[in-house]
């Protein structure tokens, strides 16, 4: 079990990241997530957060109000609830998703072994502080809002913007910012006649 607390010292791949503005590029994007995949020596939550705000495009403070019933395993598919419909996890980050679950039965603190929360806190019924959850992408090498920026460029060039909001649980005023952040607008995607 990998050690998540605050004084955990910085694993050996992780690059610290000061600026956090960006959209990182798809390549770097993409590199970033198959080394968080890759990694068994980074923490199992802090890869499963980064495949999480790198994939899926969600914010840290989203991530950490997560449930445990939130997440649905039949055995074939592992889904999280983000919006609707729920998203099905690829591989591998469903497996991760299935040993992090696993692991919460040794979760130091019997009060967060058997919290709702999918990232529980140290606090009694709390979940986890997302600044604290920021803190350790940035010591595993993932900026979280320059990650979750790209996410969502690539994204939005996949599928029409309001699907996409739907399916991540965005409010419309959000999803409206974000593919005008990426570089989209809602107005290709309008309904209607677009043969004239």
């Amino acid at each position: 079990m990998h050690e998540d607390g605050p004084h955990a010292p910085p694993h050996p791949s992780a690059q610290v990241i000061t600026q956090d503005q960006a959209p990182l590029h798809q390549h770097r994007r993409l590199a970033m997530l198959r080394r968080v995949l890759n990694n068994d020596s980074l923490p199992l939550r802090s890869r499963i957060v980064a495949a999480l705000v790198l994939v899926y495009a969600q914010p840290v403070s989203r991530i950490v109000r997560l449930t445990i019933d939130d997440i649905t395993d039949d055995g074939v598919t592992v889904t999280v609830r983000l919006g609707d419909p729920p998203s099905p996890l690829p591989e591998p980050v469903a497996d991760l998703m299935r040993a992090y679950i696993l692991s919460r039965r040794h979760l130091p603190y019997a009060s967060s072994r058997s919290s709702p929360w999918l990232f529980p806190g140290r606090q009694p019924g709390q979940p986890m502080n997302p600044v604290s959850l920021q803190v350790h992408l940035r010591e595993i090498g993932v900026p979280p809002q320059r990650g979750r920026a790209s996410a969502i460029r690539q994204l939005v060039l996949q599928a029409p913007a309001p699907v996409i909001a739907k399916a991540l649980g965005y409010h419309d005023k959000t999803a409206t910012r974000l593919v005008t952040e990426a570089g989209g607008t809602w107005s290709r995607y309008a309904p209607g006649d677009h043969n004239r």
